[in-house]
C-alpha cells in the first residue's frame, strides 16, 4: 500500500502520535524533526481527503448521466470517463 492509500484515520493516528511524542522530547532538532513528519503526514492527509472527494464526485456525476441516458447497461465505464473528464476539466479552471 502506497501513501495514497492510507486510510485517513491512520494519517490522523500518526498525526497525533508524532504530537504526542514532539511534547515528550528535549531535544529540538528532533522536535524539528517530528514537525516536519507531522506536516508531510498533514498534507498527505489532505491530498488523500482531496482524492476521495473527487472520486465521490465522479461517482455521482457518472450516475447522473448514467440515468440521463436510461440507465443502459454494459456503458459503465463510458459514463465513469465522461464524468471523470468533467469534474477534471472544472478543477482546471
Amino acid at each position: 500500500m502506497n501513501s495514497s492509500e492510507i486510510d485517513p484515520r491512520e494519517l490522523e493516528r500518526k498525526i497525533e502520535q508524532a504530537n504526542r511524542l514532539a511534547s515528550r522530547i528535549t531535544d529540538q532538532t528532533t522536535v524539528q524533526r517530528l514537525l516536519q513528519f507531522v506536516g508531510d503526514l498533514r498534507a498527505k492527509l489532505r491530498q488523500r481527503r482531496a482524492a476521495r472527494r473527487t472520486q465521490d464526485e465522479i461517482r455521482a456525476r457518472a450516475r447522473e448521466l448514467w440515468e440521463q441516458n436510461g440507465c443502459p447497461e454494459g456503458r459503465d465505464l463510458e459514463f465513469w470517463l465522461r464524468a471523470e473528464t468533467e469534474i477534471s476539466e472544472r478543477d482546471e479552471d
